[in-house]
């Protein structure tokens, strides 16, 4: 009897496992509809735990410079550790994915400088499954940069591509729980502190 709840313990443990480095696509536009063009009213996107897969278009086949945008809300309780090209992103003379504090893109589509982002990157086949938010986080054509990885709140993206015609694109958002404080750290803590309390009372004795 012992043996075989140890078997389901092992099971359990496997199932979560998978569950956890499965990837989930949270925003297809196939499925869900086109993204918003407009940054001042980004498409709400839900994320959670894992990955979230977002997959769409950016252009047109009869203009240049048709831009998606979406927002997500970080929960309190997570944090977004890295943005990965995935395979089978494509990309013309340029795509360009921007990153916003908040829940707008307030940049103007003509602007001449990254001066309110966050961060942005070129993208294209050559960064294929690959982490892209180091190199988001450098300040670059005046966007602040920010150091990894991005605390819970709101953020707001911006994909295009300068080419005309249409190109696909799929990016995974990978959120993880931020980490708590180990029952050893709060034991040692705990510690230093009656240490401190105890010398500060035999000082306090001797005057």
């Amino acid at each position: 009897m012992q043996l075989c709840s140890k078997g389901f313990v092992v099971i359990a443990l496997v199932l979560v496992m998978i569950s956890v480095g499965h990837a989930d696509t949270i925003y297809s536009e196939t499925v869900n509809g086109e993204l918003s063009n407009d940054g001042l009213f980004p498409t709400s996107v839900p994320v959670g735990a894992g990955s979230n897969i977002i997959s769409g278009t950016t252009g047109s086949n009869t203009a240049p410079n048709v831009r998606d945008y979406f927002t997500i809300s970080i929960p309190a309780n997570l944090r977004l550790i890295s943005l990965i090209e995935l395979a089978g992103t494509e990309a013309g003379n340029v795509g360009f994915l921007g990153l916003q504090s908040g829940s707008q893109v307030t940049l103007p589509t003509n602007a001449s400088t990254a001066a309110g982002l966050l961060g942005w990157v070129h993208y294209g086949p050559a960064a294929s499954d690959l982490d892209i938010l180091p190199t988001m986080a450098i300040p670059a054509n005046g966007s602040s940069g920010f150091t990894p990885p991005l605390d819970p709140g709101n953020y707001a993206f911006w994909l295009q591509d300068s080419s005309q015609g249409t190109f696909q694109y799929r990016f995974n958002v990978v959120l993880a729980p931020v980490p708590e404080i180990s029952t050893a750290a709060l034991t040692i803590v705990g510690v230093l502190a009656l240490v401190l309390l105890r010398r500060s009372r035999r000082e306090f004795l001797k005057n």
